[in-house]
């Protein structure tokens, strides 16, 4: 006689399956609120700094850019190509057009923007002086460089007042 009654337990765990949002579970995350208003975070990095400096890419896109090393034509693309004929015959036809941008010799254009690091010349066996010139050629007819003394070429017959009206002492 039990087996006639129905059971009224559900054998589908909770929750119940009912439309797509609840077959798949909750869709709607809520999402924290920013910190600070948009227009006060764009001027801050790294979106400013972002914004406020230009890719080569982007800068290249410009209306006045120039750049005179770039080929102008296909004809000029072909001639500017690193393709030697004598050495390397019967290259297959990508091969003849490899600029030297490509197989990485010195070519005189920036690429990227990254800086350039320039390594330190190490003195000249390890000494610590330095060479340095001298920036302005002064003449050697002038004394106004020279050690005050008593007994000076500008003087009168070796002995002289200076500009303050004092004599020169030794």
């Amino acid at each position: 006689m039990a087996s006639n009654t129905l059971s009224s337990r559900n054998p589908y765990p909770f929750p119940k399956v009912q439309n797509d949002a609840d077959f798949y579970g909750p869709t709607f995350s809520e999402k924290e609120p920013y910190k600070q208003a948009t227009h006060l975070a764009q001027n801050e990095d790294p979106w400013n700094r972002l914004n406020s400096k230009c890719t080569l890419s982007s800068s290249r896109r410009e209306v006045f850019h120039f750049d005179p090393q770039a080929p102008k034509d296909s004809l000029d693309f072909i001639l500017k190509s690193e393709y030697d004929h004598h050495d390397e015959f019967l290259r297959a036809k990508n091969e003849t057009l490899y600029q030297p941008e490509s197989k990485g010799s010195e070519h005189g254009r920036v690429l990227k923007n990254r800086e350039i690091e320039i390594v330190p010349v190490k003195p000249y066996l390890c000494h610590p002086l330095h060479i340095t010139d001298q920036k302005k050629k002064d003449s050697i007819h002038t004394i106004e460089n020279a050690i005050e003394s008593s007994h000076s070429d500008g003087t009168n017959g070796g002995y002289s007042r200076k500009h303050d009206g004092g004599f020169y002492c030794t």
